[in-house]
């Protein structure tokens, strides 16, 4: 509830009396198919002597007893609606309409007003005097009705399918996809690297090494035209992988093998 502007509170100075009812999910959602102002059914009151208890049932006009979309089937809903009646148990219950600045605001009295601009109105409609539960009396209808529920419930949300035939709507399909392609042909492409002898390859190590302080392995693997795996094998006993800081993901010589150099370098 917005808590902005001031609360009409016309209804309490009425004494006006609410009742709080309580009502399947279904009815509500049929009531809410009444077109306009139309009735959605009648509540009758009926009193059996002086002290008995009042029997309160509401009756659902036939035209919205119709349901539709359970399992594509068309079902009717209950019509009558006794009502079980509940104390308020002591507890003070309200209810507020909110109506936002420039709308029309209808009151439970039948009568409307259109609020101005400025900040949204909030009214007091009355005090709840009276709880209760609308409960669908047990007939063949509601039988029905629960059983196709529960069933239409009770479904996975996920069903598998057997197509007799490819789906040509949505997507075509390939033989390959390109990420595939470009995988095998890495692959290939790295198996024709032949493995050449361990000291050609250091001497080729050594030499780039005097040029430049740090290479990343890509570079490696084009100055040497050696795999991947292999070469790694060999940077490992003479060189060392920065995994942090400003030469990160390069190789570097381990000191000890620096003197290859001639003198020691900086990156270029």
């Amino acid at each position: 509830m917005s808590d902005k502007g001031e609360v009409d509170l016309t209804g309490a100075k009425q004494n006006t009396g609410v009742w709080l009812v309580k009502v399947p999910k279904y009815l509500s959602q049929q009531w809410a198919k009444a077109t306009g102002r139309g009735e959605v059914g009648k509540i009758r009151i009926c009193k059996k002597g002086n002290q008995g208890k009042p029997e309160v049932s509401f009756t659902l006009n036939e035209e919205l007893t119709t349901i539709d979309g359970i399992e594509d089937k068309t079902v009717s809903a209950p019509r009558e609606h006794p009502f079980t009646m509940q104390s308020v148990g002591g507890q003070m219950l309200a209810v507020f309409t909110e109506s936002s600045a420039g709308q029309s605001e209808e009151r439970s009295d039948g009568s409307s007003s259109v609020s101005g601009a400025g900040p949204d109105k909030i009214a007091l409609e009355g005090v709840v005097v009276q709880r209760a539960e609308c409960r669908p009396a047990v007939s063949e209808s509601y039988m029905k009705l629960k059983r196709l529920q529960i069933e239409e419930s009770s479904k996975p949300a996920r069903l598998s399918q057997q197509l007799m035939k490819p789906v040509t709507t949505n997507y075509k399909p390939v033989a390959n996809h390109e990420n595939n392609r470009e995988h095998e042909r890495r692959k290939k492409e790295e198996g024709k690297r032949a493995r050449s002898d361990k000291q050609q390859v250091l001497d080729m190590l050594f030499s780039a090494f005097e040029k430049h302080q740090y290479y990343n392995i890509k570079d490696l693997v084009d100055i040497t035209k050696q795999p991947v795996t292999y070469l790694k094998e060999i940077l490992r006993d003479i060189g060392i992988y920065n995994v942090k800081g400003t030469h990160k993901n390069t190789w570097e010589l381990k000191p000890e093998y620096r003197h290859y150099q001639g003198e020691e370098k900086t990156d270029e």
